[in-house]
């Protein structure tokens, strides 16, 4: 008589068999290095302050109480609400895709750094009311690209991967 296996059942488990908690360990440790290195650069710099590392990339200290590239970041202060709820917003829909493609790696790889970046802004905008930047890439006589940290780089790294995992599945239909 063959034996029945128990279903076992995680309490973070997606009907596509995958689990979460991969996902939110990716999500955590973006978060993670995205404060440790915004309390460093607060913990060395004052606002304002540059240190020069390369020819085209510095260190500084720079508040963005808006969205990408300082959108809105010299409105009254309500921004910093309406960011909050995006982020919020977002992180649930997220999680929602994570639990529904929760076996497709690189789309929930995408999803997973995306969210570890909007959480770790979030917790910038209801600690601080602004977002810490401090990674500043220029070229010599054309100016500088908005200061950005590690949530920014992977939101942006976690959006690419997305439009790589799109192509792909548009390529195979």
């Amino acid at each position: 008589m063959a034996s029945k296996k128990k279903p076992t059942f995680s309490a973070v488990s997606s009907r596509s068999g995958g689990s979460l908690t991969p996902w939110l360990g990716i999500a955590f440790i973006v978060i993670l290095l995205d404060q440790i290195s915004k309390i460093t650069i607060t913990r060395t710099f004052l606002h304002g302050e540059e240190k020069p590392i390369t020819s085209f990339f510095n260190l500084v200290l720079a508040y963005n109480k808006g969205a990408a590239f300082s959108f809105l970041s010299d409105q009254g202060g309500w921004q910093r609400y309406l960011f909050a709820g995006i982020a919020i917003a977002a992180v649930g829909f997220i999680i929602y895709l994570l639990r529904k493609h929760a076996g497709q790696r690189m789309f929930c790889w995408a999803l997973a750094l995306i969210m570890g970046g909007a959480l770790g802004n979030l917790v910038d905008r209801v600690a601080y009311g602004h977002v810490i930047d401090f990674l500043d890439f220029y070229w010599r006589g054309v100016g500088h690209f908005p200061a950005f940290n590690i949530a920014d780089t992977a939101i942006t790294i976690g959006a690419f991967l997305f439009i790589i995992d799109e192509l792909r599945r548009v390529n195979k239909h």
